[in-house]
């Protein structure tokens, strides 16, 4: 009996959702696991290829098309709708430009050994990266960063065996949990995100719904760990940065549209907390094992 489903909002990302999607068949312990798909008001192709794969991947899907872009489910409202058809007792969260390492499921349930009744538990994964962003630091606690070619950043470059075999090798040698919330996907019991509301859809369509979340959710005592046992690789920032399949990143010709989106959530996240994080408390970055300075860590590559 399948204990976990995996669930991926998605808009105009094809390549990517289909390299997602076949992580989890590949991968994933429970590969037989259930996936439910919603894609909303997709152009590239998304539509056809799930009415056409849908069955032989095993997926379940829902499709809307209103062409409203400002008034979207989006991310936080379709990872709700995608919830809502749950049946299993665990949901992994995705974004549909992740490629989920070896038993990336699994190393996640296992955490659930270790709590106690009634401790509500959201689990996630490091997060491997290329490091598109040339502000960003060298290593932030639950990321690692790799050079931008290390293992390809588009779909027709990607080397997905060896970033198998490296997350293999790196999975080994290190066993670190941090006290994190993972904001790029989450693992918890289906329950646990329904009965603390979802995403707000103040939020929708994109941008603050997940650290918005997470403030509620430890405001509610739940409980946070990320593991390195987990890797997930991130091809990052596909739907805002990398729009409709272009190649290269350039932060000044980001669409308008998303540059608006990531403005009105950030004022409605202030209007609704009355300030933004602290620095690292939406995050609550906290070491529990496997180091005591997450700024030294020498990283196997």
């Amino acid at each position: 009996m399948n204990k976990i489903t995996s669930v991926i909002p998605t808009y105009n990302n094809l390549p990517f959702l289909k390299l997602t999607v076949k992580s989890i068949r590949q991968n994933c312990y429970h590969n037989d696991m259930p996936i439910f798909i919603f894609a909303e008001n997709c152009t590239d192709g998304t539509n056809e290829w799930l009415a056409e794969n849908a069955d032989e991947l095993r997926i379940d899907y829902h499709i809307e098309n209103d062409g409203d872009r400002e008034n979207q489910r989006g991310i936080g409202g379709g990872i709700d709708l995608c919830v809502s058809h749950v049946k299993t007792e665990f949901v992994n969260i995705l974004h549909s430009d992740f490629w989920l390492g070896p038993n990336q499921d699994i190393e996640l349930l296992k955490l659930y050994d270790d709590i106690k009744p009634g401790e509500r538990l959201i689990a996630s994964s490091f997060r491997v990266q290329p490091n598109i962003f040339p502000n960003d630091p060298p290593y932030r606690p639950g990321t690692i960063f790799v050079d931008f070619d290390e293992f390809g950043v588009h779909d027709t470059d990607f080397d997905g065996d060896y970033f198998d075999q490296w997350s293999n090798e790196f999975t080994k040698d290190n066993d670190i949990q941090i006290r994190k919330a993972g904001g790029a996907g989450y693992f918890c019991r289906t329950e646990d995100h329904i009965n603390i509301g979802g995403n707000d859809p103040i939020f929708q369509p994109m941008y603050w719904e997940d650290k918005d979340l997470f403030m509620r959710m430890q405001m509610e005592d739940y409980k946070f760990v990320m593991t390195s046992k987990s890797l997930i690789w991130h091809f990052t920032s596909r739907t805002s940065r990398f729009p409709n399949g272009t190649k290269e990143l350039d932060n000044n010709k980001r669409p308008a549209h998303i540059v608006r989106w990531e403005q009105r959530a950030m004022q409605r996240f202030i209007n609704k907390w009355g300030r933004l994080p602290d620095e690292d408390e939406d995050t609550f970055v906290v070491p529990i094992r496997g180091t005591n300075n997450l700024n030294k860590i020498e990283w196997p590559f």
